[in-house]
């Protein structure tokens, strides 16, 4: 049976697809938004952002007491702490709880009609959902997918969610395991890495690359591997994954250095396999429509996010760009814009890349190895943490930022930091970017002391006065 027409139906309801449907519908749209699970807000509140940062936080504050030394060296003296994963992982679940409510909340408030069933678009911009007990079938003038991103698979290796798990398993374990292998140091590895770490656990790292986090710039992911192998996990770089086996408690992996033909085995209780996501485009019926992916599964679109059938659109993790919440958002407000009549617009180069470790690493715009590839002339400022006031007196020393400007211009190109609060700060950055500020216009704002800001004053000055690369 066909039911009326929407103005807008949106596929997906994560960042991309609720923030898509709010403001279409805040715009005098009739919006229909259909979701495969039953809960709103897709990966990033349900299995990813919100659960690991939750967990990210909950860690940090156990081994901050935990750790004796820390304490004691500021007069502090804990005599006897309980770690309850189960309590741990109750709380984690209620905020995730409290998030997606106040989604729903925003839906019903702005008259979103809500369907949780498989979509499929059919032609004439029909759409075909599968729910639970029958098929349906509604239409619309304008479609936006946005089913977001899955974890990767690697060959040979079976994710079972019990000893072999992906990044949602992980942020369900019910006791610490004794050793963890990771495999991926992206950020998800070395976000998930970090937390069980924390919490107890020995973990191993196995990473196909030459370093850490491939893309970031290289002086900050050289100086982060330095500091986590200082917290205490261990990294095997250049190290493919042959197979897994299961063996009662443990899985045994089988490892090859990439310059090497022997192998050899690694024995874990449990395996994270973090290698990056893939857009979710499966069962849409793209192919049969006409809609054109590129060579590695992502959605091509034009500037507009048009694919290549008209009035069908494509925002976050299933086009190209960051795979990042924050960047779904933004696609969706754009799209809505411009679908609106109005002037929407992104630059991907003003997407904040934050990773909540501790301490946090968070970079905007070009790294230094961009920049060189460009052959832009640029200036280079860092300044440490160890000679900020505010991170001596808190205890966070560690990291540095760094700011990169164009030469002739001194306009920054790109900005990178490791520090307690990077993902904070960086934002100052991210503002001084998008209205086109030089180095010295950021050294010349007056910064509020002591705080960890200073040292963006400090590098921004070292850019444009005393650069240590022209």
């Amino acid at each position: 049976m066909t039911k009326k027409a929407y103005d807008i139906a949106v596929i997906g309801a994560g960042p991309g697809g609720y923030v898509a449907s709010i403001i279409a519908a805040q715009k005098g749209m009739s919006v229909v938004n259909i979701e495969e699970k039953a809960t709103l807000g897709g990966t990033c509140l349900n299995v990813g952002c919100i659960p690991s940062k939750s967990l990210l936080h909950a860690s940090e504050q156990y081994e901050n007491n935990v750790c004796k030394s820390r304490n004691s060296d500021w007069g502090i003296d804990v005599k006897k702490i309980d770690l309850n994963i189960e309590k741990m992982m109750n709380k984690k679940t209620e905020i995730i709880g409290e998030l997606t409510s106040g989604i729903d909340f925003l839906f019903k408030k702005n008259k979103i009609s809500r369907l949780i069933g498989k979509a499929k678009i059919k032609k004439d911009n029909q759409i075909e959902i599968s729910l639970a007990k029958k098929i349906e079938t509604l239409s619309a003038k304008k479609i936006i997918i946005a089913t977001g991103s899955k974890p990767s698979v690697i060959k040979n290796i079976e994710i079972d969610e019990n000893r072999i798990l992906s990044s949602t398993g992980a942020l369900e374990l019910k006791k610490v395991p004794k050793k963890m292998v990771i495999v991926g140091a992206g950020v998800i590895g070395l976000e998930m890495g970090t937390i069980w770490r924390r919490l107890g656990s020995e973990v191993e790292i196995i990473e196909f690359q030459s370093g850490i986090l491939n893309g970031m710039d290289l002086e900050i992911t050289d100086k982060f591997k330095k500091i986590l192998e200082k917290q205490g996990l261990k990294f095997r770089l250049n190290t493919s994954v042959i197979n897994a086996r299961v063996t009662g408690k443990s899985v045994d992996l089988e490892l090859k250095k990439n310059d090497e033909k022997k192998t050899e085995v690694l024995k874990c209780n449990k395996v994270l396999v973090a290698t990056g996501r893939i857009p979710n485009t499966e069962s849409l019926g793209l192919k049969e429509i006409g809609v054109k992916l590129d060579k590695n599964g992502f959605i091509s679109v034009s500037e507009k996010f048009e694919t290549s059938k008209k009035d069908i659109y494509a925002i976050g993790d299933v086009i190209n760009g960051p795979m990042l919440a924050h960047k779904a958002e933004e696609d969706a407000r754009a799209l809505i814009e411009m679908i609106n009549g109005e002037s929407g617009h992104i630059d991907y180069n003003l997407v904040p890349n934050i990773i909540y470790t501790s301490p946090e690493v968070a970079s905007i715009g070009l790294n230094e190895e961009q920049i060189q590839k460009s052959e832009i002339d640029y200036n280079k400022g860092i300044f440490p943490f160890m000679a900020n006031s505010r991170a001596k007196a808190i205890g966070h020393t560690d990291g540095f930022v760094k700011i990169l400007s164009d030469k002739k211009t001194d306009r920054i190109l790109g900005a990178h930091i490791i520090g307690h609060e990077a993902g904070t700060i960086i934002h100052e950055l991210c503002f001084a970017m998008g209205f086109g500020a030089s180095s010295e216009d950021v050294s010349r704002i007056c910064h509020g002391h002591p705080t960890v800001n200073e040292a963006i004053k400090e590098a921004a000055l070292a850019t444009y006065s005393n650069p240590i690369h022209s």
